[in-house]
Order: structure tokens, then C-alpha cells, then sequence
């Protein structure tokens, strides 16, 4: 049996426009992509959202405006840069601004991310991590899920009402070729 799950979209407030002179410089301190942050972590890297009311700001202080917010637990985003208990994401639309640390997850979520010429179209999930396995569901765009395992070109991934594989390259939260225990 197939079944396809799709989703509502993903929410974001948008209140204004994301572009300052000390994001844009790096700013002093800061950690920059392709580096290692002050505890160790690569950069970037991806994380979730840990609560279902994030707001992110246009610099890493709470002094700086909030420019959205996100409304959905366990999106998975991009961290690029940190600067003390703040850090820098992306989403999957290539958004970035600045988030406190406490509300970010290190569980690994992945979305079905929308094809470039077919947007709508449901990604199939696989029995296994072979094409010719089963297909036991059809993902829509933006359906979250958690990332279990990923061997570099498959990923399984559990959510509500579903668990499978899914082509890596289709997910949102992982890097390709990445391997994910």
C-alpha cells in the first residue's frame, strides 16, 4: 500500500529584510564556513529547531530586530557562523539570520526538498535503500522527518506515519555524499 503525506507549507514570518553591514563583514569573533567553531563543532552544519516559536534576528543580540519567525519544531537549518551563544543559519529557501544556541537541536531532520522543475511533485520512499525496493509512501515537499541513518546516497528517515529511505540528494539537512550514523 502507498500513501502519500504531504504538508501545509513552511511558515515564515517575514518582518524585514535581512542585510547588516556586520553579518555581511563577518564581524569580530565570528566563525566563519569551512572553519571550526571555538567548541570544536564543524561549520557548517546542520541542526533543527527546537521549539515551534523561533525568532530570528538580523544580528547575534537581542538588540538586533527580529526579521521572521519560524513556526515549526524540528525544521532543519544550516548553522554558517557563530559568534558567542548565537549562531548563524540558513534555511532551505537560503534565508540567514541569527538564532540564540538554546534554541537549536543537534537531531538530525531532514525535508523533502522541492524538485527544481517539478516543485510539487511527491518524492517516493523506499522500502530499502535500493530504487528497486518497494516504494512504501509519497513524500511531499516540505514533509519533515528524522534523519536515523544516511550511506552517502540513500537516507532513511521516520515521521509521522512513515519510515524508509529516501535518495539523499531529495532531503533537505544533509549534505550530499554525507554519512550520517
Amino acid at each position: 500500500m502507498q500513501v502519500t503525506i504531504g504538508v501545509g507549507g513552511v511558515r515564515r514570518w517575514h518582518i524585514a529584510v535581512l542585510t547588516a553591514v556586520f553579518v555581511a563583514s563577518g564581524g569580530p569573533g565570528m566563525a566563519a564556513a569551512s572553519d571550526v567553531s571555538g567548541n570544536g563543532l564543524r561549520l557548517p552544519r546542520f541542526v533543527s529547531l527546537k521549539s515551534d516559536k523561533v525568532n530570528v534576528r538580523s544580528g547575534p543580540n537581542k538588540d538586533q530586530s527580529v526579521a521572521w519567525v519560524y513556526t515549526r519544531v524540528g525544521l532543519p537549518v544550516e548553522i554558517t557562523a557563530e559568534f558567542e551563544n548565537w549562531r548563524r543559519i540558513r534555511d532551505w529557501e537560503g534565508a540567514e539570520g541569527w538564532v540564540y544556541h538554546s534554541l537549536l537541536s543537534g537531531k538530525r531532520t531532514g525535508m523533502i526538498a522541492p524538485a527544481p522543475k517539478s516543485p510539487d511533485e511527491a518524492v517516493p520512499l523506499y522500502y530499502s535503500a535500493d530504487a528497486k525496493s518497494d516504494v512504501v509512501a509519497r513524500l511531499q515537499p516540505g514533509v519533515l522527518g528524522t534523519v536515523k541513518r544516511c550511506n552517502g546516497q540513500w537516507c532513511r528517515l521516520v515521521g509521522g506515519g512513515f519510515d524508509g529511505w529516501v535518495r539523499q540528494d531529495r532531503l533537505w539537512g544533509v549534505y550530499p555524499n554525507e554519512k550520517v550514523e
